[in-house]
């Protein structure tokens, strides 16, 4: 029955493409268009069609990871480009539109993301070893979308022009007290104090980020006008002229939205800005993807704008500026992707080949995610002031870094 199922449903879905499956049991189905050069796969388990049509975005990455789906050339890029253009196109087959809408207001009530289980999350992503995150960030180690004022950029130079791009929409001043949550390894942190002036108190959950952000800082000799804190934000107080967020936002759960834009408005100045940086979804709310929350995220949501808005508007801030960044995380996750899969027999030396996997799998679909999906990187530009930062843009771009 689930073969049958599964193959009427790959019939309406394939419109965009072509798809060739062979079965557990030797047998194939091919669809799509005929006169395009199909994507391969082959499903190992005979559970998978099942699997598939009830939880498809978990069981694909499952069953690549596992090696129960195989994809001839190993063209992973193209079967997850394949899915997600049928899926913008609006193809999904019944139950998966059925799925989808029964999780997101689920994932809504479930993602709450208290003291204990925030630093549970952030360990099982950013405790990995150090020395996985050397092998494909840049050298200052910018685990977010970075800015492309061209396209020929270095991934180096485009993470440089991502810090001062965030720095000019905080109109810092020399001395201004910042707080840094999410501060990752420090590198922003180190930006906002040694070229700009700033104090800055960086907060981070991750022991890892924590150890090594202090060294930097030490190294720097900035310790005077640098605290790195292990701490959750919600323990931090104010007040603070700036405050920036930059890639940690996504790992709030809605429930926590509201709580988290209060704390920015109860620990910022009269007159403070604040710079949020943070992944949305172009599109109505719908659940983020299951493989994603289990093997790399866990309790991370990517709001749409409707839903960060409404939250910036109950807690009384002013959104003086809100800029989409649209494929920019797009260019940083091709980098990054590149610079792993070179380094693919170090990170097995590390882990092993599953581990490869699942991370090649994990940078493949976002990349594709911010380049055919529905992803992007919204910049959000906050105060309690109207007057608190210039009424035009023309402060951002001049004498760009």
């Amino acid at each position: 029955m689930w073969r049958r199922l599964f193959d009427d449903a790959m019939r309406r879905f394939v419109r965009s493409g072509a798809l060739e499956v062979t079965y557990a049991d030797g047998t194939q189905g091919r669809y799509g268009a005929a006169a395009v050069d199909p994507v391969r796969v082959h499903l190992h388990d005979p559970a998978l069609p099942r699997k598939l049509l009830l939880h498809p975005e978990l069981a694909i990455g499952e069953a690549y990871v596992d090696q129960r789906l195989t994809v001839a050339q190993d063209d992973l890029a193209g079967l997850i480009a394949l899915g997600m253009r049928n899926r913008v196109e609006g193809n999904d087959p019944a139950l998966m539109r059925i799925a989808h809408a029964l999780t997101a207001p689920a994932q809504r009530l479930l993602e709450r993301n208290h003291l204990f289980r925030a630093r549970r999350n952030v360990a099982h992503h950013y405790d990995l070893a150090g020395r996985l995150y050397d092998l494909f960030l840049d050298e200052d180690r910018q685990y977010s979308c970075a800015y492309f004022r061209d396209p020929e950029m270095t991934l180096e130079a485009a993470q440089e022009a991502k810090k001062h791009h965030v720095a000019r929409k905080l109109c810092l001043r020399p001395g201004d007290r910042v707080l840094d949550i999410g501060c990752g390894w420090g590198g922003m942190a180190l930006t906002l104090a040694r070229d700009y002036g700033a104090e800055v108190v960086g907060v981070t959950l991750s022991e890892e980020q924590h150890a090594i952000a202090t060294a930097r800082v030490a190294e720097a000799g900035l310790q005077d006008r640098i605290e790195i804190r292990l701490q959750d934000y919600r323990k931090t107080k104010g007040p603070f002229d700036r405050i920036v967020s930059v890639g940690m936002f996504e790992h709030l759960g809605a429930a926590h939205f509201r709580e988290y834009f209060a704390h920015i408005r109860d620990n910022l100045t009269a007159d403070g800005v604040a710079l949020i940086h943070t992944i949305g979804y172009a599109g109505r709310p719908m659940a983020t993807s299951s493989w994603m929350r289990k093997y790399i995220f866990p309790g991370g949501y990517l709001a749409n704008l409707s839903e960060i808005g409404a939250a910036i508007d109950q807690e009384d801030l002013i959104l003086c500026d809100v800029e989409s960044l649209r494929l920019h995380y797009s260019e940083t996750l091709q980098h990054w992707r590149r610079r792993f899969t070179r380094n693919a027999t170090e990170v097995a030396r590390l882990y092993d080949d599953r581990f490869v996997r699942m991370w090649r799998f994990y940078l493949e679909s976002m990349q594709l995610s911010f380049q055919i999906g529905r992803l992007l990187v919204y910049q959000f530009q906050l105060s309690r002031d109207f007057g608190a930062v210039p009424i035009t843009r023309d402060y951002l771009y001049r004498n760009p870094a």
